[in-house]
């Protein structure tokens, strides 16, 4: 018996082990373009899809269903000669922010639903426009129709014709038979060099930011970036106006104010699925030589977040996404060390200077040399407000991270001692 039970008890140490041992299993994301590239008749929506750059916007979201048309219903969009910029507004009309499987579709509440579409998550689309109504029709046929096509299309023009793959609740592809008509997603949009990029930030809660800009030479680094690509961080008011009332911004002078503003653009187009695909170290406008001015790119969860080494600041919405622009709102301010790294020093530089009686010291004269780049006096005490915000926030990721692996263990172990009383029963 006690042989039998050191190796019952053996067998649940070393299978606690192994299990402790395997790597976390991970969902693998879906792929929209390997999903349609196994339908032929889905050839056209697939490449479109891919050169608009939504493919990589859909694979980044969860929750969603996209309604494909085969290459015929493409092939009456294209008649249209639509620009790209348009064409992806119309493909993100048939983009929906929420899974509808066949049987959903089949059994909606009150025979008929209103839901939000990519289009209308740009920002691009006016009122409701952005959104498609579904209805469960008699004969069991269901029609898609936008806000902007009149009610008697609706059985004619778009019915749900089939389910072409589900993944429940996070990705379903189903096919409609016609395109989604849409005379707000057809209009016509501007070229990237002929959007007033300021106007568009006043008009959409980044009004400061943008008036700041425009009495910058910043503004020109800006706009001589657009036709190459460019994305934008622009700060929402609130958070921006902030900062423009206190002492850290008021003792910037002109060009590190300039520099503040560049540091706020991204000489390169990127999504923001580009974003979440291509976390690192990102150069930006007020980059240069010796002057790094960088910032990392990071996922948190579903969120794009910017850290610059003194703050973290969040994407909270896009205003245009039309390569190769792209323009994002933030809620904080980016700081970029090369500007603040100082200012939570515990011993502000002119301290020193204010009471020395000998001013010809090394160190004393050291401290006159880094007075202008370092941040001044009164700014060091905001410093620690920002350091804990940044903390915390790590320390809120390592959290949920820890968690998961608690949890993985604790199955382990309850693994491990379920085979051990098999052993010993």
């Amino acid at each position: 018996m006690h042989l039998h039970t050191t190796a019952a008890l053996t067998a649940a140490f070393i299978s606690t082990t192994l299990l402790l041992l395997l790597p976390i299993p991970t969902v693998n994301a879906h792929n929209i373009t390997r999903i349609l590239a196994n339908f032929p008749e889905f050839s056209t929506f697939n490449h479109y899809l891919t050169i608009t750059h939504l493919a990589d916007e859909i694979n980044n979201r969860q929750t969603i269903t996209v309604c494909a048309v085969n290459n015929a219903g493409m092939s009456d969009l294209l008649h249209k000669h639509l620009s790209i910029s348009t064409i992806k507004n119309v493909l993100s009309l048939h983009v929906l922010l929420d899974y509808f499987g066949a049987k959903k579709l089949h059994q909606i509440t009150n025979r008929t639903t209103l839901t939000a579409t990519m289009f209308q998550a740009t920002g691009t689309a006016t009122g409701s426009s952005g959104l498609v109504n579904i209805t469960d029709l008699k004969g069991g046929k269901v029609g898609l129709s936008t806000d902007d096509a009149a009610a008697s299309v609706v059985t004619e023009s778009s019915v749900f014709v089939k389910s072409v793959r589900e993944i429940p609740y996070n990705i379903s592809v189903i096919q409609i038979s016609r395109m989604l008509p849409s005379a707000e997603a057809e209009a016509p949009t501007p070229e990237p060099a002929d959007v007033n990029i300021t106007s568009l930030m006043s008009a959409h809660g980044c009004k400061d930011f943008a008036e700041a800009l425009l009495a910058s030479k910043a503004m020109s680094s800006f706009a001589d970036n657009i036709d190459g690509g460019l994305s934008v961080f622009c700060v929402i008011d609130d958070a921006f106006r902030q900062f423009l009332l206190s002492p850290r911004y008021k003792n910037l002078t002109l060009g590190e104010k300039q520099s503040l503003l560049e540091y706020h653009g991204v000489p390169v187009y990127q999504s923001k699925a580009m974003l979440r695909s291509n976390n690192g170290v990102t150069n930006t406008l007020a980059t240069d030589g010796a002057s790094k001015y960088d910032f990392i790119v990071q996922n948190d969860g579903q969120d794009v977040t910017v850290k610059t080494g003194v703050v973290t600041a969040k994407i909270v919405g896009t205003l245009i996404d039309q390569q190769p622009l792209v323009i994002f709102t933030i809620d904080k301010v980016l700081l970029p060390k090369e500007l603040f790294k100082g200012a939570g020093s515990p011993a502000p530089a002119p301290a020193p200077e204010a009471h020395a009686p000998k001013a010809d010291s090394p160190k004393a004269s050291k401290n006159k040399k880094k007075k202008h780049v370092d941040t001044p006096a009164p700014a060091s005490s905001e410093a620690p407000a920002d350091s804990p915000d940044d903390y915390s926030e790590d320390q809120e990721a390592d959290s949920d991270g820890a968690v998961e692996i608690k949890g993985f263990r604790f199955a382990a172990l309850v693994l491990s001692f379920w085979f051990a009383c098999l052993i010993l029963y």
